[in-house]
């Protein structure tokens, strides 16, 4: 379905209708948005669903914002505004993203959110060993992680508009730059680290870098639904939460006044490495440890409004890259960062439970949501009126 990021804009298709502001109830589409990812030619995927334009296939522009706003995500997972605390969230991506604090800006300025700058202390981005100096150069054409670290940023100021922001940045996605850069994320001390990328499973010799004791880290489960393909590290990591995605609608009817169900691409799976966590108290189908634990909104064809200058400016982006950085951003917001994985199974009613919808074929609750755990959604979305 995700064709490869297309560098050339073509023909950019201008719009002012606002994604958030219209009730899907009644649509039972799921993916009827031509879309496609952002970041695919390293060693390391990330997320990043992009919507394109059907007839072109460049990415879709928008003159004004489209797509899910802070508000409309504040609203569907009922977080509360007493909550203002000071904690950090780092994000890790790959590449250098020179326009990182000002695409902020422009998203924060349009969305009412306070200023997060160099200058008052809010932003801050250094390279894979937590340093100022130097940091990597821009990412090559078609592996556009600029996408993916606009999404990032966006999506936890959404989730946390206090919170500072760390911004990562891995010399590359081909070497084990995105592990080393744990490292140097742990060293700033902050309370999340999302990551929204994955690969196959390297075995337990980089467990390492994702034990920082006092520190949630959360991973994304990928964008490639249940399809019995090798399972993406480091969502299956015991040491790290795993970040599943749903689709997410207004309506009427719903007495949330917000739908949400297992988005067909959100991925799921079974390590072939780490054995089942004594913690992961849960039917899912499989021998050993099981993605994803919780989820967000990550379906493209219901997505969110981000800032990007070199692609247009205002784009809707989606995939598991969005969940994973909301959800840490709302555990950062609740005093939540110094949990562990396990936190989400003995607090399972602090989730919408995600009953419906499926990822794919398989029998089991691997691949189809239903009350309680499943691979998609794992335990549920967070539910901020009961954190």
């Amino acid at each position: 379905m995700h064709a490869r990021f297309v560098a050339a804009l073509g023909a950019i298709v201008l719009s002012s209708c606002a994604v958030g502001d219209r009730d899907d109830s009644t649509d039972s589409s799921d993916d009827s948005v031509p879309t496609t990812g952002a970041c695919s030619g390293g060693r390391f995927q990330c997320f990043a669903q992009i919507q394109t334009d059907g007839d072109t296939g460049g990415i879709r522009s928008f003159a004004t914002p489209s797509g899910l706003t802070p508000a409309n995500l504040a609203a569907a997972y009922a977080l509360s505004s007493s909550k203002a605390p000071s904690a950090t969230i780092a994000i890790v991506d790959a590449y250098g993203y020179s326009a990182a604090e000002s695409d902020l800006a422009k998203y924060r300025t349009q969305y009412g959110l306070p200023a997060c700058t160099t200058a008052n202390g809010c932003f801050k981005k250094v390279n894979q060993s937590g340093k100022t100096s130097p940091l990597p150069s821009k990412p090559p054409a078609g592996d556009d992680w600029t996408v993916e670290a606009a999404l990032d940023l966006d999506m936890a100021s959404a989730a946390c508009p206090s919170c500072k922001l760390i911004l990562v940045e891995a010399d590359d996605d081909q070497g084990d730059g995105l592990y080393i850069a744990q490292n140097g994320a742990a060293s700033l001390n902050p309370a999340v680290i999302s990551n929204s990328w994955g690969g196959g499973e390297d075995g337990t010799s980089f467990e390492t870098y994702f034990t920082h004791s006092g520190i949630n880290i959360f991973a994304s489960s990928g964008d490639d639904g249940n399809t019995g393909k090798s399972p993406q590290y480091p969502s299956t990591s015991p040491h790290v939460t795993a970040v599943g995605g749903t689709s997410l609608k207004k309506s009427t009817t719903a007495s949330r006044g917000w739908t949400e169900t297992a988005w067909s691409d959100a991925g799921s799976s079974c390590s072939t490495t780490f054995a089942k966590p004594s913690w992961q108290n849960v039917t899912t189908g499989c021998t050993k440890r099981a993605a994803s634990d919780i989820s967000a909104v990550a379906n493209p064809s219901t997505g969110l409004a981000v800032y990007n200058a070199a692609n247009g400016g205002w784009i809707v982006v989606g995939g598991t890259s969005a969940s994973s950085p909301f959800v840490a951003g709302v555990f950062a917001r609740y005093g939540l960062g110094g949990e562990t994985p396990s936190w989400a199974y003995s607090h399972t009613t602090d989730f919408f439970d995600v009953t419906s919808g499926k990822n794919g074929s398989c029998s089991s609750a691997l691949c189809k949501a239903a009350k309680g755990w499943d691979g998609p959604t794992g335990i549920g979305t967070p539910n901020g009126a009961k954190l």
